[in-house]
């Protein structure tokens, strides 16, 4: 039977998910919304309303915050559901953190082409994250569709996460000058809107539209919020298939994101200036990004009975290779730094 013929045949077995033996009832899913929506009318109200240039106390203080509110809700996970959809969790968790930092360089980009004002920069931030929570929890349901039934899917995803992987090596190898000068071009999101608006020539406050004349005006904080956001589309090509390489669970990949994605803004301003010492970081993204890649293609090949001799990485180990391929780029980064100044 030809590959093509055999596709109607490629469902997910019962057995292979473990989503299936995981509970998770309504209102663990309406708790994590209102966690999710307190943290960010607490961001909404305390930090963007009153417009004000961080200090690297404050963005020190609220990154740790969100790690342990992170760590407290994979404990409350463990009691509830056993260690091994915590440790899923905790695996997605630093997954989409060290992806995030990632991020931070295009965000960094972005904010810099449209000459944001530091102080109106938590605002965009704050915006542009929630605008891309909102755009992945619809991937995550799309996704979770497809792998409940279709076991190729993460072919798919393995093979995405492998060129994901190789672009990681292209830009870690890319020459430093170059990087730096690197601008954002506007997407089609933001050609669109300044195609067919009007937009004013500088910031008006912590505005995002304005009345002159009797027209609305679009600011530029706005088309900055919309790049920030819409760029998340791209980024979510690749974290939302390697969450699902760690676990099959929904509520983990959403949770996960959560308290990634929320705390992106605090660790925006923690790093921003020190992320040219972590010049390893996408060589140690290529690494993680091909494991998981490996890891959904045995699991792939063990739903056709194939490859069935050569063992799936479980969930131990996929948090041991996860966390310590982070702390040996991070500690390898920081040992070139340190002698690139000598």
């Amino acid at each position: 039977m030809t590959f093509s013929h055999a596709l109607p045949q490629l469902v997910l077995p019962a057995a292979a998910s473990t989503a299936e033996q995981m509970q998770v009832h309504p209102w663990e899913w309406g708790a994590l919304a209102l966690v999710a929506l307190a943290l960010i009318l607490i961001d909404l109200f305390g930090h963007v309303v009153k417009a004000h240039e961080p200090t690297l106390k404050e963005a020190t203080v609220w990154s740790i915050f969100y790690i342990i509110l992170a760590a407290i809700f994979g404990g409350i996970l463990y009691l509830r559901h056993g260690g091994t959809f915590a440790g899923e969790y905790f695996a997605g968790f630093i997954t989409e953190k060290a992806l995030s930092i990632d991020n931070i360089f295009v965000f960094i980009i972005i904010i810099a082409s449209f000459k944001v004002p530091r102080k109106y920069q938590q605002k965009v931030l704050l915006f542009g994250i929630v605008m891309a929570l909102i755009m992945r929890l619809i991937f995550i349901l799309i996704g979770a569709a497809l792998i409940k039934r279709f076991v190729w899917v993460f072919f798919i995803f393995g093979a995405f996460l492998v060129y994901t992987a190789i672009q990681q090596v292209r830009e870690g190898v890319q020459d430093p000058d170059a990087a730096q000068t690197e601008e954002f071009e506007p997407n089609a999101v933001v050609r669109f809107c300044q195609r067919h608006f009007n937009v004013t020539a500088g910031f008006v406050g912590q505005r995002l539209v304005v009345r002159r004349a009797g027209k609305t005006l679009l600011t530029p904080l706005l088309l900055c919020i919309l790049a920030i956001g819409s760029i998340d589309l791209i980024f979510a090509l690749d974290s939302i298939p390697a969450i699902y390489g760690l676990t099959s669970e929904p509520f983990i990949v959403f949770a996960a994101n959560v308290f990634a994605l929320l705390g992106l803004r605090q660790l925006f301003f923690l790093v921003d200036g020190l992320l040219e010492r972590l010049i390893y970081l996408h060589y140690g993204l290529a690494v993680i990004l091909g494991f998981i890649a490996i890891k959904q293609m045995l699991h792939a090949c063990h739903g056709y009975d194939i490859l069935t001799q050569v063992p799936e990485p479980g969930t131990g180990a996929s948090l041991i290779v996860i966390l310590g391929t982070i702390i040996i780029t991070v500690i390898a980064s920081l040992i070139k730094a340190k002698a690139a100044k000598k």
